[in-house]
């Protein structure tokens, strides 16, 4: 008995020294995060719709539009407007004749109300920017689309808006 109280006594005792001798060492960690983008967009319609009352007298149809992003602070936000058919009017298709015969020439513009809007033509087809701006935040704003026709008569553009950000 008296050998098993000298080990365990023993033990006690390394375990004492092997604490008080432990060092404290401190370093000095940097962590570096990557966080990806996060856009969300809001618009009052996706059927563009005119009324054409005279040839050659623009009809117009607004869109409003409420864009949130999360984004660096130095990267760009992007809206974009895309036809997703031709114009289609009294006749059938009027930008081209892919759909059919046009019954009138026309052309679509488009001017924004609202922090980084723009003005321009929108192309017949593909993206056609219109609104940048830089940084996170939310953005609203107004989009004016104009259709000058040859024809009068009722006319609709199906367009999908798209908000990217990198």
């Amino acid at each position: 008995m008296r050998f098993l109280s000298s080990a365990v006594v023993t033990a006690a005792v390394l375990s004492v020294a092997t604490i008080a001798s432990a060092e404290t060492a401190s370093t000095t960690l940097t962590v570096a995060a990557t966080f990806s983008s996060r856009t969300s967009l809001s618009v009052s319609a996706d059927v563009l719709q005119f009324d054409v009352v005279s040839a050659g007298d623009p009809a117009v149809a607004m869109v409003d539009f409420s864009a949130r992003a999360r984004t660096a602070g130095s990267a760009q936000v992007v809206l974009s407007v895309e036809p997703l058919h031709v114009v289609r009017g009294p006749g059938g298709p009027a930008l081209s004749s892919v759909e059919g015969p046009a019954d009138a020439q026309s052309s679509l513009t488009f001017s924004g109300v609202g922090e980084g809007t723009l003005s321009g033509a929108v192309a017949p087809s593909g993206l056609t920017v219109a609104s940048r701006w830089t940084g996170s935040g939310l953005r609203h704003g107004t989009l004016t689309f104009a259709l000058r026709a040859s024809a009068p008569g009722k006319y609709s553009v199906p367009v999908r808006f798209v908000l990217s950000a990198p």
